[in-house]
């Protein structure tokens, strides 16, 4: 087996997905929570959000300061992301489209002014479809991985349609790592240091993260069976990986996938852009319980779970962030 499995999703539509693919990707989900996922048919859409970031991340630094995200609304631009309490070597872009906003008005996205010579704003119209497309794309790609599982029809519908529908929270990114710290030298004094990864080791608190890359690579899976494994670029590919909540729901079926990201040194840095899928504010997760065995968690909401996990994103309180473990069954 690929340490990284291949998925044509095309195949998985028309039901040719052969059990041998199928198994491949059962094992996946269970031992490193990822897998790389073909035949989508948003090939086009990919090229076109990365050059989109590009043009955002060159930018001069008081034009991305413009929309500095800070503690009252997360969207927008930051270059001093923490994880595990360590400072990240990447600049970040973060944002909400195509209709699925906060409730809260104070937590709207920050769209920068990047209009072209015709006056279109390409920038905001190009994430906007991505997060549109991309929403119906994770839906899909989430019902497979239950599906592979056996999780009968009835009961994937059902878990998507209270868990998710038209209010759910996710959230998506424009991600940059260069070959130097991204924080000017004057503004570090008060921070924490630059850790030793451009992103560190966690998991992602959602149900699952369809993820765009280039061709630099560097993003590691921690797998049980064989430590830290690269998630080798695939030109078109989205990687598929694991988060919290999908976990939680299939009983530990699956496995939420610890990654990282090396440190870059190519002085053209890394792009990446991630997709999160995540459950309506108001839902409550609890374990899908298979004939014969037990819940190995107590149901929780998703609300507090995730107020919990991106706190301290933002700024040091001196506390790890919560993790699945505390809801637990002894």
């Amino acid at each position: 087996m690929h340490q990284i499995p291949v998925v044509d999703l095309s195949q998985y539509r028309d039901r040719s997905l052969s059990p041998s693919q199928r198994a491949e990707l059962v094992v996946a989900c269970e031992d490193h929570g990822f897998f790389v996922l073909v035949g989508h048919g948003c090939e086009a859409l990919v090229e076109r959000v990365f050059s989109q970031s590009a043009l955002f991340f060159a930018a001069p630094k008081e034009s991305k300061m413009k929309v500095f995200r800070n503690a009252e609304n997360p969207f927008g631009y930051y270059d001093r992301e923490l994880t595990k309490q360590k400072r990240d070597q990447k600049e970040v872009f973060d944002f909400k489209a195509g209709g699925y906003v906060s409730a809260n008005p104070a937590r709207q996205s920050r769209w920068p002014e990047m209009f072209d010579a015709q006056g279109a704003d390409l920038f905001r119209n190009t994430l906007t479809d991505f997060f549109v497309q991309f929403t119906t794309l994770a839906h899909e790609t989430m019902a497979m991985v239950f599906d592979t599982l056996g999780m009968p029809k009835a009961e994937i519908e059902r878990t998507m349609a209270d868990g998710f529908g038209d209010n759910h929270s996710s959230a998506a990114r424009l991600n940059y790592y260069p070959a130097q710290d991204p924080v000017p030298a004057t503004d570090r004094r008060t921070l924490n240091k630059l850790g030793d990864m451009a992103l560190h080791h966690h998991t992602d608190p959602g149900a699952i993260t369809l993820l765009l890359q280039d061709d630099h690579g560097g993003l590691q899976a921690q797998s049980k069976t064989q430590g830290w494994i690269d998630v080798p670029p695939r030109a078109g590919a989205i990687v598929v990986n694991i988060g919290d909540v999908l976990q939680v729901w299939t009983n530990d079926r699956c496995t939420a996938g610890i990654h990282r990201v090396l440190p870059v040194h190519s002085t053209v840095g890394r792009y990446s852009v991630p997709f999160f899928y995540q459950p309506r504010f108001d839902a409550k997760v609890t374990p899908w319980v298979k004939a014969g065995d037990t819940a190995h968690y107590q149901p929780f909401a998703w609300r507090d779970y995730i107020r919990g996990r991106v706190t301290d994103n933002f700024a040091d309180y001196g506390e790890i962030d919560i993790q699945i473990e505390k809801y637990r069954v002894a």
